[in-house]
């Protein structure tokens, strides 16, 4: 019998195994470098330095079906990528605190795995300077659910 928990470990949102297995037929996007054409279960990583948004985003797109791991900075995010993090998609915020931007991120994070999908987030700039090839932006205020939905269809027209 699958274990429930509902332990969240930092930096991370910890979900059941029963839950994980029950979105492992979802159609999407092969995970980074599988060339499957398909997605197992569609993790995201959301990249937000303001803890309640980050929360919030994140644990809506656990509802959605998501698996969900989050950073508060880009050096967090990158770190954990190059440590062997494997995500379907990036959500991050352009303005993050450190020195490193959600932009220069997400370049660096595609270096890594070139077949991620990339949304970029903000309140204060209405376009991203040097966006990675393919990425979407999505203005704040945001409604989770809505970027749930495009993230399922961008996750989609990857898997065409």
């Amino acid at each position: 019998m699958p274990r429930r928990t509902s332990a969240r470990r930092e930096g991370e949102h910890a979900l059941s195994t029963e839950h994980a297995l029950s979105t492992a037929s979802i159609k999407g996007r092969g995970g980074p470098g599988d060339g499957s054409g398909e997605c197992l279960v569609r993790r995201v990583l959301v990249v937000e330095d303001e803890a309640l948004i980050c929360v919030d985003t994140a644990d809506t797109f656990e509802q959605q079906g998501f698996v969900v791991h989050t950073a508060l900075s880009a050096e967090d995010a990158l770190r954990r990528l190059r440590d062997g993090l494997t995500v379907d998609i990036l959500f991050t915020d352009i303005n993050l605190a450190g020195a490193m931007d959600g932009a220069m991120l997400a370049r660096h994070a595609r270096e890594l795995c070139p077949a991620l999908i990339v949304v970029y987030t903000s309140g204060t700039v209405e376009r991203v300077a040097h966006a990675v090839a393919g990425s979407a932006f999505v203005p704040k205020p945001y409604a989770p659910e809505r970027v749930g939905r495009l993230l399922r269809g961008m996750c989609a027209a990857g898997s065409a």
